[in-house]
């Protein structure tokens, strides 16, 4: 894997494709820069050595052009994180950005304009992606939130950089940490898949299941595998269209060894709000019109048990609705076994939407290994698919 570290871009004008899609309040201020903070190695080390940087990103999924998808709305952020004032051009292609191009300097910074204003970037178009490919002399994606998307500028245009292309920091490290789960020799090797659905969990549940030792299940998809077993739900969440599924994930899991350990309690609500009156009620016998939003007291104690006794973790998805306090016990309460075990000498990565954010908001971020940026991207490797933007760059 060919990084920025190999290549010195002395006098380069480098085209990097950064994932700078962060939330914006009704300000316009970012609300998490997480993911600019995590492409700033990439871009300081193509800047020290002597290169300028054309950064490249989309914001949000504009329709027609809308101001708040603008990048310029992040400039202050980027060039405060950066140290460095950071200049804009309010489009990604044309005369306007080939004028501020050739005007850039070694040791600059140029951002352009929102890439998804034009619906080729979406399509993949060929013809867009060379336009862009021309404002640089090296490709580099640093983008591991989109690498699993075909777009112009994460996997297209690499074709016009045959010799010139290679992987950002951000991106060789997303890419090493996915590899240390799924190929570790450090066992046992647990994986925490939580959410809502099956559906949307099955792929990697089948991808991932001969490579560990425990899965736990937890959240609202866990009704699904407690409902096919004969369990009452009442309420709660459930596909009935996935219960064969879950009964043959669970014969699957048996048969090559892997210990499945689902909820046995849970915290029960007679409404799906802050305000519902609640209790604990053992997960297979819930009464009607009650519904499991949280895990309940004794699944907490068997969950850190077998988390304490791992040596590797995945945790993609909640076990509760975390984003009420009322519900948040659980997921806060495996996020810190998590943290324990990681200073225990575990390896922990973290990944999906809403696991990082239940991490941010626990303050757990620096007590794991690893927190992925790409969620999607991320979902799509455990899943054993190439992604398009990273098969480019090995090519």
């Amino acid at each position: 894997m060919k990084t920025v570290n190999d290549i010195n871009f002395k006098n380069k004008k480098t085209l990097i494709r950064v994932d700078f899609n962060v939330p914006l309040d009704k300000d316009f201020n970012v609300t998490d820069d997480s993911r600019i903070r995590a492409a700033k190695p990439t871009i300081l080390k193509i800047l020290e050595d002597g290169g300028s940087c054309i950064l490249m990103s989309h914001l949000g999924r504009p329709k027609n052009r809308e101001v708040e998808f603008s990048l310029k709305h992040i400039v202050k952020s980027v060039s405060n994180i950066l140290k460095i004032q950071v200049k804009f051009v309010d489009d990604c292609i044309g005369p306007k950005v080939s004028e501020a191009v050739s005007k850039l300097k070694p040791g600059e910074i140029l951002l352009l304009e929102n890439l998804r204003y034009y619906e080729e970037e979406t399509r993949g178009d060929l013809d867009f992606s060379e336009k862009l490919s021309k404002f640089g002399d090296f490709y580099v994606n640093d983008a591991f939130g989109t690498a699993h998307r075909a777009h112009a500028s994460t996997a297209i245009i690499a074709e016009f950089f045959p010799e010139n292309k290679c992987f950002g920091l951000l991106l060789a490290s997303e890419v090493e940490n996915v590899k240390k789960v799924l190929e570790t020799t450090e066992k046992p090797v647990t994986a925490i898949i939580g959410g809502a659905k099956v559906s949307s969990k099955i792929t990697i549940i089948e991808n991932i299941l001969d490579k560990i030792d425990h899965l736990i299940i937890g959240g609202g998809m866990a009704f699904t595998f407690i409902k096919a077993q004969g369990g009452k739900i009442g309420s709660s969440l459930v596909e009935d269209d996935k219960q064969q599924l879950a009964l043959e994930i669970l014969e699957e899991a048996k048969k090559i060894n892997v210990k499945v350990h689902l909820p046995v309690d849970a915290v029960i609500a007679d409404s799906f709000s802050e305000d519902a009156n609640t209790k604990i009620s053992p997960v297979d016998s819930i009464p009607e019109g009650w519904m499991g939003l949280d895990v309940g007291p004794k699944t907490n104690e068997l969950f850190a048990k077998v988390i304490a006794d791992s040596k590797t973790i995945l945790w993609n998805g909640p076990v509760g609705v975390f984003e009420m306090d009322k519900f948040a016990d659980g997921t806060k309460i495996l996020g810190e076994s998590i943290a324990k075990a990681t200073k225990n000498g575990a390896f922990s990565l973290v990944g999906g939407g809403d696991s990082v954010a239940a991490v941010h908001k626990f303050n757990l971020s620096d007590k794991v290994s690893y927190v992925s940026t790409g969620g999607g991207a991320m979902l799509e490797m455990l899943e054993g698919k190439t992604l398009p933007g990273i098969k480019v760059l090995m090519e």
